[in-house]
């Protein structure tokens, strides 16, 4: 050491870690070259004091005082605080999820799985705070849908091995079980209430059940495709299903009896939803665009619009007037009914087919699933306040897609970004004076 380094040295302070093997001078002796204290070795070797504080050893040179700014105590940190996330943490599974739902009075969702397993997950915006509650192995088949009761104490579900499931959501048992409940795959599921609930198979037949039998007391195949979906009024008396034979279908429950099939549609109708207070019925297809039905006539469309999107695969009513989509694309869309409209989006799965979303019981979050393996949180808490106005806005040339939640495009690996418009300054609308291809035909 230089010697006028040398003597503002007055004390010597080296902290070893613990791991060191305090025998070892090579050890040492690197370290001490490594702080440039090559000259002090010496005196350390033959130090005759050490101590242990801090969880490190002090080394005190003998006839040299303590220099107390070269030493550096550790000091623990501390815990830090858990992190609020805007919405609960992904849920990575095994295998692609098909069906989701959400518990009505708990922050508790179902899954199930192309693999016929069933996982029950609570939910949290504290992150690190998602817990798998239960998994159920029962079905042999793939799980195509899950739904609660409305109490929240039993959990529905149909298979592709042709059966229908009962669990006790709290312990994770099964209840009941309806084996060959169908002839062929069961696709679709709808609790009509506390006793009657509506499955539809793969080959267009729709069953009606009581639970306080324990047998169907309606079967009826007016579908000549699989039956995609279930809905039924307020009133619980006229039950909708959509098909993949083009056709949206009416019974009648307290009659007993099949009432009209619509005229064909192109596409498969994927999913159907009432909305605009009973008095619309909109049904998803394949081919990207939505089918509006009258409520009082469901013949024929009333009015029909295309997403811009490669399917509609499945359709949630927000309000009255606002539905999410999800589709082909990964692109879950916020679509506005009569005036029909694009709004824009709240999220995606980048590039992978999502199979459903369903919304919180609160509105606050719309669950997705896709072919990623993932299960997605979306903040929709402010689609509710969306307004649509009447006229028709511009249409931007590039044909961007505005950004309805900040994890709309959140991933670094998006080729979806072109899509996304954030520029709330173009946002202004105005008449369109060139030809729209959406339809704005009808009124509410």
């Amino acid at each position: 050491m230089a010697p006028r380094a040398q003597s503002s040295l007055t004390a010597l302070a080296v902290f070893v870690s613990l791991e060191f093997d305090m025998g070892s001078a090579e050890g040492i002796y690197s370290y001490c070259r490594e702080e440039l204290l090559l000259n002090t070795w010496p005196r350390m070797h033959d130090c005759a004091e050490k101590e242990r504080k801090m969880g490190v050893f002090i080394f005190h040179i003998p006839g040299m005082n303590r220099v107390d700014n070269m030493v550096q105590e550790e000091t623990e940190e501390e815990p830090k605080a858990p992190k609020i996330r805007q919405t609960p943490e992904d849920i990575k599974l095994e295998a692609i999820a098909i069906t989701l739902a959400f518990h009505p009075s708990q922050d508790i969702l179902a899954a199930g799985d192309i693999d016929g397993d069933i996982y029950l997950y609570s939910y949290s915006c504290t992150e690190g705070e998602n817990k798998e509650l239960w998994s159920s192995g029962h079905h042999l088949k793939s799980c195509r849908k899950v739904v609660f009761s409305s109490d929240g104490q039993k959990l529905f579900s149909v298979s592709k091995d042709k059966a229908v499931h009962i669990m006790d959501v709290e312990a994770g048992k099964l209840l009941t079980r309806i084996p060959k409940a169908h002839k062929v795959s069961i696709n679709a599921l709808l609790l009509v209430d506390e006793n009657i609930f509506a499955t539809g198979d793969d080959e267009g037949t729709v069953k009606i059940w009581d639970l306080r039998k324990g047998t169907s007391f309606m079967d009826l195949k007016h579908h000549e495709d699989y039956v995609s979906d279930i809905a039924v009024d307020q009133a619980k008396k006229i039950l909708l299903t959509s098909s993949g034979d083009g056709t949206l279908g009416v019974l009648n429950i307290k009659r007993r009896r099949f009432e009209l099939l619509s005229e064909i549609q192109i596409g498969d109708l994927t999913s159907v939803s009432i909305m605009k207070r009973g008095r619309k019925v909109v049904c998803g297809s394949t081919e990207g665009s939505l089918h509006i039905f009258n409520w009082d006539g469901f013949g024929a469309t009333s009015d029909c619009f295309d997403i811009q999107a490669e399917s509609v695969d499945c359709i949630v009513p927000i309000t009255e007037s606002l539905l999410c989509t999800a589709s082909m694309d990964g692109v879950i869309r916020v679509v506005s009914v009569l005036p029909n409209r694009v709004v824009g989006t709240i999220g995606q799965h980048v590039g992978e087919p999502i199979e459903e979303i369903t919304p919180s019981r609160d509105t606050q979050f719309l669950a997705s699933c896709a072919h990623d393996q993932l299960i997605k949180f979306w903040d929709i808490s402010s689609v509710p306040d969306i307004k649509v106005n009447d006229y028709r806005r511009r249409k931007k040339k590039d044909g961007r897609l505005k950004a309805l939640s900040n994890k709309a495009f959140d991933t670094g690996q998006n080729f979806f970004a072109g899509l996304l418009d954030t520029n709330e300054g173009n946002d202004k609308e105005e008449e369109d004076d060139e030809e729209d291809d959406d339809s704005d035909s009808g009124s509410d």
